[in-house]
């Protein structure tokens, strides 16, 4: 029984990246993409599907770029490997901030990881702040930088809220 299921998700699995891969997402299972892909298309914006660059753009403005942190319930978004030092590996990594219009913070359901519960629109200013702050506190040289829904909640604002009447 369970094999015949696994058999069902590969193959649905399977005929989800041929259909990515039509609009030239050659990785379907890139980590985070398809929440990344859920969050564009809640929020109107266009998926860049590109490792190195910002998750999306607006769809009128390729220059106007946005950066999805995402997270379940009661847990926090991250960037990951962030550098403290040297200087110049701080600076770059805090580009994946400045270089967006804004940043938002993605809360995923605990029960069904698929329905996104909330999300928040941040300022890159008020990321970048909190980034300098943990990096500053941060004993280690490469560090994660955790943004929870409290602080989000207290630095942000709703963009988008699921309906209480989803299934």
């Amino acid at each position: 029984m369970k094999q015949q299921v696994y058999r069902q998700i590969v193959a649905l699995i399977r005929q989800a990246s041929q259909l990515a891969q039509t609009i030239g997402i050659r990785n379907l299972l890139q980590p985070g993409l398809v929440k990344e892909m859920i969050i564009a298309d809640l929020l109107g914006h266009e998926l860049i599907d590109s490792k190195r660059d910002a998750d999306a753009h607006a769809m009128s403005d390729p220059s106007e770029k946005y950066e999805y942190l995402s997270c379940i319930e009661g847990g926090s978004g991250q960037l990951d490997r962030m550098f403290k030092e040297p200087p110049e590996k701080r600076a770059q990594s805090l580009t994946r901030i400045t270089r967006n219009t804004k940043i938002y913070l993605a809360v995923f359901e605990k029960q069904n990881q698929i329905n996104c519960k909330v999300i928040y629109e941040l300022e890159p200013s008020d990321v970048l702040t909190e980034a300098n702050r943990q990096l500053d506190q941060s004993r280690n040289a490469i560090s994660h930088i955790s943004f929870s829904e409290n602080w989000a909640r207290e630095h942000g604002r709703v963009v988008y809220q699921i309906s209480s009447s989803h299934d």
